[in-house]
């Protein structure tokens, strides 16, 4: 399906995953209410603070032997039939399919505040992601200011409890049963 014809049509998430694999490399869409939006590119800051958030996730899950695993933006989020976010990092807990495009038990999600997505991780995101009910955790990571706020599923009948830590704070997220410093998360 192209982009023109997704505009009139909305996309399904089994369409968008089926065409995600046509892309190019580079090419990052997320599928919102139907409609493919091609994700802007990163400054290196950005960059930075991705990995650095992936590579303290992966270390925290080796040293607790979790059986979940971190992964980097790229896999997407199925929210609902026509909406499929991509966060800048997940922890994926259980089994999963190395081939597969998205995860089928995020956790934990990260994303990592840019100037053009500021507002829609505060807000659309937040609902979007705890409308999947694995996701435990919505991590939003502000590099520059040396913060991260830390959203987190506190009971089934939709209470988020939400906390705001600064670099001397320690994330907390259980399942999977890790503690992360807000410094590994800041980058270089």
């Amino acid at each position: 399906m192209t982009i023109e014809a997704a505009q009139t049509d909305r996309m399904t998430a089994e369409a968008f995953f089926a065409w995600a694999a046509t892309w190019g490399d580079g090419e990052r869409y997320e599928l919102v209410e139907g409609v493919p939006l091609r994700l802007q590119s990163e400054r290196i800051s950005h960059a930075e603070t991705k990995f650095a958030v992936v590579a303290a996730l992966k270390t925290a899950l080796r040293d607790a032997g979790s059986d979940c695993s971190a992964f980097i933006d790229g896999i997407g989020v199925r929210v609902d039939e026509f909406t499929v976010r991509e966060p800048d990092a997940l922890v994926h807990c259980g089994p999963y399919d190395a081939d597969d495009v998205f995860a089928s038990n995020p956790v934990v999600v990260v994303e990592v505040v840019s100037p053009s997505s500021a507002r829609t991780d505060t807000t659309r995101k937040l609902i979007d992601y705890f409308a999947v009910p694995s996701i435990l955790h919505y991590l939003i990571v502000y590099g520059g200011d040396g913060r991260v706020i830390h959203h987190r599923r506190a009971s089934s009948d939709g209470e988020i409890v939400t906390k705001i830590l600064g670099r001397d704070g320690v994330l907390d997220l259980n399942p999977p049963g890790i503690s992360i410093d807000v410094e590994s998360f800041l980058g270089a």
